[in-house]
Order: structure tokens, then sequence, then C-alpha cells
């Protein structure tokens, strides 16, 4: 897992050249731009835009994924996402399923809180359980912009 903003991607580019694209990309997105897919380079990198309402964390349960990293960034509001590695979310409440590229999981007393503002990202690897979207002080609007990336 890693917290930072976007000024510092370069930092995290050497990673994966995939990673390096989709950063590049979010460098130039406008608050804007359309919600839905956007193509970077086919299934190996696509970004989704999005614009919702944060809710409480009792509302939203943990996910990861096999296929693809998230870069999850904060294009406009803030928001907390929650985040544990796989072996300490024993309750799995959706086994994978590999149409959705997803796993879900139960709430656990070892997810670790991490604030999100304006211009910061959050990239989750396949071990890193996540919950995004979860409300800071009270449900607020977000744009935010998920780059999958394929591992």
């Amino acid at each position: 897992m890693i917290l930072d903003t976007l000024a510092q991607w370069r930092t995290y580019a050497a990673l994966s050249p995939r990673l390096a694209k989709g950063f590049a990309f979010l460098e130039t997105v406008s608050p804007t731009a359309a919600l839905g897919r956007h193509e970077i380079d086919g299934d190996d990198v696509f970004a989704l835009v999005q614009r919702y309402t944060t809710k409480p964390v009792e509302e939203r349960v943990f996910e990861s994924h096999r296929k693809y990293i998230d870069i999850q960034y904060v294009l406009q509001g803030r928001e907390v996402m929650y985040w544990a590695p796989l072996p300490l979310l024993p309750v799995v409440t959706m086994p994978f399923d590999p149409k959705q590229d997803a796993a879900l999981y139960a709430r656990s007393p070892h997810g670790v809180a991490l604030h999100v503002s304006q211009g910061q990202f959050t990239v989750f690897f396949p071990e890193d359980g996540h919950i995004p979207a979860c409300a800071w002080d009270a449900p607020a609007e977000v744009g935010k912009i998920v780059v999958k990336v394929r591992v």
C-alpha cells in the first residue's frame, strides 16, 4: 500500500511501466472529466472516473483484487479509505469472482484509516484489502479516479 501526493508519483514509476502510464494519465485529468472508463493502454491500464457521496464505514466492506492494482486518486473532496493486509481479513463474505476481479471481506479491527484529501492517491496491490469511499466526518461528495493497472 502506498499513500502520497500526485506530485510525488515519479518516486513509484520504477515499480512498473504500467503504473507510470497510469500516473502520467492522472496528471492530465481535468476535474470536469467525463464519468466512466477512459482508455490508457487497453485492458492493461485504464481509468474509471467516478463521483459519489461517501458513506459511513459501517456500511462498507473490505475488498481486494487479483488481476489489477488500484491507483485511487482523489480529484475533488476527501474521504477515508481503510487498509489491511489480507492475512488479517479472515472472514470472506464473497469468494474471489474473476469476472469482477474482486473478493469481499468483513470489516476487521486491524484496518488502518487513511485520510485521503484532494491531490492525494493510494495504491492498493493484490495483497492489500481496502475499503474506499468512507465518510471523513460526514458524508460528502467526492470526485475520484481509479486507475486499474494489470499485475
